[in-house]
């Protein structure tokens, strides 16, 4: 087989992380480059699902670029995450190995694919003071005016819309300049899973990281050095538990929104991968609740 990249995308709890782990083994000499927006924060583990477990193979570990590269608090983005992709891409092929991205961050996916020109932009201090006060519901529909790409499966706290609205206007006003960043060809696969069973998984899967695995006390660690906004910043797990430890919000209610929460995250992302395909890319859909051998092998059919 060549060595042309393998995308394996999916909503969150639909398994991609542990297909592409066994893919990875099963073609010996392949490495997986993770395209999660969170995933990159050291001390977020839980509340991201880095699932680390999942890259051990009949003893032997998988390994994988892009996790664990900054530090919580940072702002990390997607112009970086187009130049450390590159820098991953390029390494594992000197190596002579398989490049395997995997994960659920679409925008993340979409960029290194089709190699959008991005830019690294800057604050702009009058417009956050100007939006502070808006809604999030009043600032997603402002970002609905712009007609360009933006991602819209992490917009969950005001301050992440506000830095959405402000990168759409600079690329408004400024445009891009010429960057080389190349296409990259891909064969993608997409990892199907029921609407009911992914609902079903994602409950099951946010009380055993509550009960089992004490996400509670990795947010509780992380405002011992993270100011509480930075960490709400980053959404969904880590909003919901900030207010919780706050006393903002009793702990029944808190799991409850956050639930509610996840369950609309995986159909944004779903909702972004279909807007793919409409976007011209062919992802070869497979049936997640196969064992993890057979996907193998069906993927391996389609390589």
């Amino acid at each position: 087989m060549n060595k042309k990249l393998i995308t394996i995308l999916g909503p969150t709890a639909s398994g991609k992380t542990r297909l592409a782990a066994h893919l990875a083994a099963s073609l010996g000499d392949a490495e997986i480059i993770s395209a999660d927006s969170r995933q990159v924060y050291r001390g977020m583990d839980i509340g991201t699902g880095k699932d680390l477990a999942d890259y051990v193979v009949e003893g032997k570990t998988v390994p994988c670029h892009l996790i664990d590269i900054c530090e919580a608090g940072e702002k990390y983005n997607l112009f970086r995450y187009q130049q450390d992709f590159r820098q991953a891409y390029d390494a594992i092929l000197a190596r002579g190995h398989r490049p395997i991205l995997c994960g659920g961050t679409g925008l993340y996916i979409e960029a290194v694919l089709k190699g959008y020109k991005m830019e690294a932009v800057p604050e702009n201090k009058a417009l956050r003071e100007r939006l502070k006060d808006c809604s999030l519901a009043e600032l997603k529909a402002i970002l609905e005016q712009y007609k360009t790409l933006h991602n819209v499966t992490d917009l969950d706290t005001p301050k992440r819309a506000i830095r959405a609205i402000e990168i759409q206007m600079y690329y408004r006003e400024h445009g891009t300049q010429d960057r080389d960043f190349p296409s990259t060809d891909s064969i993608i696969v997409g990892v199907d899973v029921d609407r009911e069973l992914r609902r079903r998984r994602i409950s099951e899967r946010l009380r055993h990281r509550l009960e089992e695995e004490d996400m509670v006390g990795e947010v509780r660690r992380l405002l011992e050095r993270v100011p509480a906004e930075d960490i709400m910043y980053y959404g969904l797990e880590y909003k919901y538990l900030t207010l919780f430890v706050l006393g903002r919000l009793p702990y029944d209610e808190m799991v409850r929104q956050l639930e509610i929460a996840i369950h609309q995250f995986a159909k944004r992302q779903m909702t972004w991968f279909r807007g793919m395909e409409r976007r011209g890319f062919c992802i070869h859909w497979i049936d997640g609740t196969l064992p993890v051998e057979e996907q193998v092998e069906r993927i391996r059919g389609i390589l």
